[in-house]
């Protein structure tokens, strides 16, 4: 394995070389260098025209490269030179294990691919693991892993053209001990889930991620979440949540991700920071108020959003969490019983700050798309509304959405029409927001045609950069390169990625800021974004002249706490 030795060579022969000192007698020859480009190197400073060279997995020299030469030379004027993207929010963990091309990130420029919102691959038991191959729906997959560090190096082993990384599921540890069960844990299952985390944190997980308006994640107590963040603290981990609520309650939300961070010491982040519901649209300042306090105050909280005014998750976030206690099969025996499917019925129509109601909060059905089935059968409804797809069954819009989940056998796909356009553009200038697209990394053929999907998956990162910095000029082109690279991975404390420097692992992308663009829209989503030319992972090419190579030299990217670090590896 190309080691961090090779760069450091490489570099102190361009030292030498840049004083006139002895042993630069002749030219240093690398791999490849990128001549003549627009280079931002993630630092936010603006762009400097110059060279990249790149030998092994590794950056050698950035800017004047002097007498360096490349065994591949690539001209790159007039067009942008960055560090590879970090999408904080990726829902790859299942699609990379059919097809590892991530095809809609990397033509975005994603290098990284960061998963665990909540749910993440492991650790898992003997109950979850069957769990998981039962509910699996077009994509089919193999599960011989039981920990979070053996599915990263499975997946890597089958091939990924990016890097993975992936927070522990605090929903996932919980299942792991309690089941689906409403109920704190008592202190030996609570030890055990914190030795859960504890294991993954050594196996190089970025911290504990949860995703609290989601049965079972719901039932997990505030106090529940600073123990398992506090073992996170211990490696240098963050926590980061999908808050308890993104409207009614989303100031006591934000609250409470503060208080966790303040008394786990570990620093915290907003996970797709929105106020969903038109009648929250105004909490943004108050929002910004209190993350800005929090931050003078000293801890470390940040944000990251997909830049789109809908977001996509199942039917389930549209009923209270009760009736799903114990899992998919005791939600949909429950829905069967007349009796209580008239009380869901009625807690679905009925305004409430006691869980979230993303379909009165979209404030109709027709702001409500349904992209995601598991029946065949069902599948002709792909990107219908729920209100289109209510009338033909001759229901109500919330018993229709009961029939669906019973029907098709899972939550079912659901896209909802939640947030303001203004306020995205806002976010987007907040200094301490990266982005994540909140979803899979597909490919628009095969499998993947066989759902629709949200637009974020195919768009999310081309779109700051080519409506929010070329269009509107809301944040200049080298303050979006530093957000989508440096920001995120200072955050997340990883070691020698998100910036052009010397030393650091080759992950560069090279794009046209005059066409750069998102092309995928909510009628047809599976389009790939525009104007990415190279790509760069670990000093492989995995796109070249704006074409997919077919190399997947993606690793795992494992966060501090990693028991095996050492000068030599990654």
């Amino acid at each position: 394995m190309p080691t961090h030795t090779h760069a450091s060579r490489f570099a102190l022969l361009f030292a030498l070389c840049s004083f006139g000192l002895t042993g630069c007698e002749q030219a240093v020859e690398v791999d490849l260098v990128l001549r003549g480009g627009t280079i931002y190197d993630g630092s936010g400073s603006p762009g400097i025209t110059g060279d990249v060279a790149i030998h092994d997995d590794s950056i050698v020299a950035v800017g004047d490269v002097g007498s360096i030469k490349g065994t591949r030379e690539v001209n790159v004027a007039g067009l942008a030179v960055a560090p590879g993207f970090i999408n904080m929010l990726s829902w790859g963990v299942e699609s990379l294990l059919h097809d590892g091309r991530a095809l809609s990130d990397v033509m975005q420029g994603v290098t990284l691919e960061v998963f665990g919102e909540g749910a993440s691959m492991g650790p898992i038991n003997a109950v979850m693991r069957e769990e998981m191959i039962a509910e699996q729906g077009d994509v089919r997959f193999d599960v011989p892993w039981t920990t979070l560090g053996q599915y990263l190096e499975h997946l890597t082993s089958r091939g990924v053209s990016t890097n993975v990384a992936s927070f522990v599921g605090a929903t996932t540890v919980r299942i792991h001990e309690l089941g689906y069960a409403n109920r704190a844990p008592d202190a030996n299952e609570l030890a055990r889930m914190q030795e859960l985390v504890r294991t993954a944190m050594r196996e190089g997980a970025l911290g504990v991620g949860s995703s609290l308006i989601y049965a079972p994640a719901f039932y997990a107590g505030t106090e529940e979440l600073i123990a398992l963040a506090t073992v996170a603290a211990e490696y240098d981990g963050m926590y980061i949540s999908h808050l308890r609520s993104e409207a009614n309650q989303l100031l006591e939300a934000i609250d409470e991700l503060i208080r966790i961070s303040r008394e786990s010491g570990a620093p915290a982040e907003i996970y797709h920071l929105k106020q969903a519901g038109a009648e929250n649209w105004g909490k943004l300042d108050a929002v910004i108020a209190r993350i800005d306090a929090a931050r003078d105050s000293g801890l470390r909280i940040t944000t990251d959003m997909y830049t789109y005014t809908a977001g996509a998750t199942g039917l389930d976030a549209a009923m209270p969490p009760w009736v799903q206690e114990g899992g998919y099969e005791a939600w949909a025996k429950r829905l069967g019983d007349a009796a209580v499917r008239r009380k869901v019925i009625q807690e679905m129509r009925t305004p409430t700050n006691a869980w979230e109601n993303l379909l009165l909060l979209a404030g109709s059905p027709d702001r409500v798309l349904l992209v995601g089935f598991k029946q065949d059968s069902l599948k002709r409804h792909t990107g219908r509304s729920l209100s289109e797809v209510a009338a033909e069954m001759n229901l109500s819009p919330e018993e229709a959405a009961i029939e669906l989940v019973i029907r098709d056998g899972s939550r079912v796909g659901t896209v909802y029409f939640l947030m303001n356009e203004d306020n995205v553009r806002r976010q987007i200038q907040l200094p301490y927001m990266s982005f994540g697209s909140d979803g899979g990394a597909l490919a628009p053929e095969g499998v993947f045609l066989k759902s629709n999907t949200h637009p974020r998956s195919y768009g999310n990162f081309a779109r700051v950069l080519g409506t929010y910095v070329r269009e509107e000029q809301l944040i200049t082109l080298e303050e979006a390169v530093r957000r989508l690279s440096a920001l995120p991975a200072e955050n997340l404390r990883l070691r020698r990625r998100g910036r052009l420097q010397s030393g650091y692992h080759a992950d560069v992308v090279v794009f046209d800021p005059a066409t750069v663009a998102d092309k995928a829209t909510f009628e047809t989503p599976h389009q790939l974004a525009v104007g990415m030319q190279h790509v760069f992972v670990n000093g492989v090419a995995v796109v070249a002249d704006g074409a997919h190579t077919g190399a997947t030299p993606g690793r795992v990217v494992r966060g501090p706490g990693w028991t095996g670090w050492s000068d030599s590896l990654p």
